[in-house]
């Protein structure tokens, strides 16, 4: 993409961060759409529970990239906070829909987050984007997330859902907590260690997203995980080896059930996604292996 204006929600966080550095490096504008009254002239103030976008901030847009919405695994899935996962997906994505889909010249591309959740519990069978949602909470959500940018597609915007994997890095994220466990030598596998983790470096995550902004082509889910997914036992042995720390350590079904609640169900799921689209567009991933991903998140 040649140097652009490019608006991105969820900027303060693991992927939007990273993202943003990414384009600055490159030269191009990012607009940071911020909670509160903006401070300076990167930002514009958006409220997704409101439904408000300062619309004057998105013009000139030649793309916004959508990330924002509250952590899955950060708290306890209370009924409340699984409203407000539900709500700062779909309320959030709604507005942002609607906010573009208003301009007089709206940007060219509308890439909005999603996730694997959609998928569900896949066991071994290997999943690309032609197949169907799962059952449970976290597939409905994804649904309806998707399902939110309707006004932008209505518009002839293209839309992409990045339908996310298990990132691998040491600032954030579900690795942002496995690291510092198996640095002290604390890791070991969940459960039966049988369960599919359809994992991505952040260093691919974020190219990824840079090569979906620029492929015309892409449009739709799009499954940002890398090609090869492992199970957890094989995640811990790489850990392991890695870090050169020992793995015995367990967490049993039964605990995680009682430590995590309903959470506990996805963390043991398996979701075995296969990054179809990416690998058709030609797409090439850095750190593929997952190896390769953990040393890359350690540099």
């Amino acid at each position: 993409m040649p140097t652009s204006r490019i608006a991105v929600t969820g900027s303060s966080g693991l992927i939007g961060a990273a993202l943003v550095r990414s384009l600055r490096a490159d030269g191009h504008e990012v607009a940071r759409l911020v909670r509160r009254p903006a401070r300076s002239g990167d930002e514009v103030e958006w409220d997704p529970k409101r439904g408000y976008v300062d619309v004057a901030g998105l013009v000139g847009c030649d793309a916004v990239v959508h990330l924002a919405g509250a952590g899955v695994g950060d708290r306890r899935w209370t009924d409340a906070y699984k409203r407000e996962i539900r709500d700062s997906r779909v309320l959030g994505t709604a507005a942002i829909a609607e906010a573009v889909a208003s301009l007089d010249t709206p940007p060219q591309v509308l890439l909005s987050g999603s996730a694997i959740g959609f998928y569900g519990d896949t066991g071994d069978r290997a999943v690309d984007e032609t197949a169907p949602p799962g059952a449970g909470f976290l597939p409905s959500v994804c649904e309806e997330w998707e399902a939110a940018t309707a006004a932008a597609e209505e518009r002839g915007i293209r839309t992409v859902h990045a339908r996310t994997g298990l990132v691998v890095a040491r600032e954030g994220g579900a690795w942002g907590r496995l690291f510092p466990l198996f640095k002290a030598g604390l890791g070991g596998r969940m459960g039966n260690g049988r369960q599919y983790w359809s994992f991505i470096a952040l260093h691919d995550h974020v190219a990824a997203l840079r090569h979906i902004l620029d492929t015309e082509s892409l449009t739709g889910p799009v499954n940002l995980t890398g090609p090869d997914p492992v199970t957890n036992a094989e995640v811990t042995a790489a850990m392991g080896r890695v870090l050169r720390r020992p793995t015995l350590f367990t967490a049993p079904a039964p605990a995680l059930r009682i430590a995590l609640g309903e959470f506990a169900g996805d963390v043991l799921g398996s979701q075995r996604v296969i990054p179809g689209q990416l690998l058709d567009s030609g797409f090439s991933f850095a750190f593929p292996g997952i190896d390769a991903a953990i040393r890359a998140a350690l540099r």
